[in-house]
């Protein structure tokens, strides 16, 4: 089995000038889901682009769209796993904004976090036999992430699902999620090129607004999995 992950951000990881941080996503359990899902979703945004008038070469990102529109969007999305995190960053320890290091570390903690209980979860449906699984992919927005911290990411979810992670006095060991894994590959994305990372700015935007109207707390999707941080 090949698992296709798909992610982006909405807001701003600064404290003084915001409440609200989230990473979004998708996530396809084969290659015919990811490309049926692809060629769906270009089809809608393509309706969308008519309806708002935008010109066809015209990335149609969230900010440009109508609440309308975006509702459309994430509706035809309904199908599809969903994940995301998120981030109050009025209660996240302060140290953590003292520094691009600390800032990037406490991201890739949230952003592993989310896709981990999302895979967690869809092994507990029996949607992923965790035996099977040889390659996972990831597509991350290139904006996501800054450039000095594209190879701890990586690092990082490698350690998780790949190798394994050992506490910090090395007592105990947890093993990986997926102990036959052959592969996983992280690539840094340009949305206009990419359909699918287009697509999680619209769920990470949906997570957003639902986030700083206080309205989370009625959003309830089965196969959307939400986390909370910290």
């Amino acid at each position: 089995m090949n698992i296709f992950v798909y992610s982006d951000e909405s807001g701003v990881f600064d404290v003084v000038h915001n409440k609200i941080y989230v990473f979004g996503g998708l996530v396809f359990l084969s290659k015919e889901d990811k490309d049926v899902e692809t060629r769906k979703y270009i089809s809608v945004e393509n309706q969308i682009k008519n309806s708002e008038g935008l010109s066809s070469n015209i990335e149609a990102k969230a900010n440009l769209l109508s609440n309308k529109s975006k509702n459309k969007i994430f509706r035809s999305l309904n199908n599809c796993e969903k994940f995301g995190v998120v981030i109050k960053q009025e209660d996240v320890h302060s140290n953590i904004f003292t520094s691009k290091y600390h800032k990037q570390r406490f991201l890739d903690f949230a952003y592993k976090l989310a896709i981990k209980r999302k895979l967690e979860s869809l092994i507990r449906k029996g949607k992923i036999n965790p035996q099977t699984v040889d390659n996972i992919y990831f597509y991350v927005d290139e904006h996501t992430i800054a450039t000095d911290g594209k190879y701890t990411l990586t690092d990082s979810l490698l350690q998780e699902f790949k190798h394994g992670v050992y506490t910090a006095s090395f007592s105990t060991f947890k093993p990986p999620i997926f102990p036959n894994l052959k592969s996983l590959k992280v690539t840094y994305c340009n949305s206009r090129k990419t359909p699918l990372v287009r697509a999680a700015d619209i769920v990470a935007n949906k997570l957003y607004y639902l986030s700083i109207s206080d309205k989370l707390y009625e959003f309830h999707k089965p196969n959307f999995n939400i986390i909370k941080l910290p």
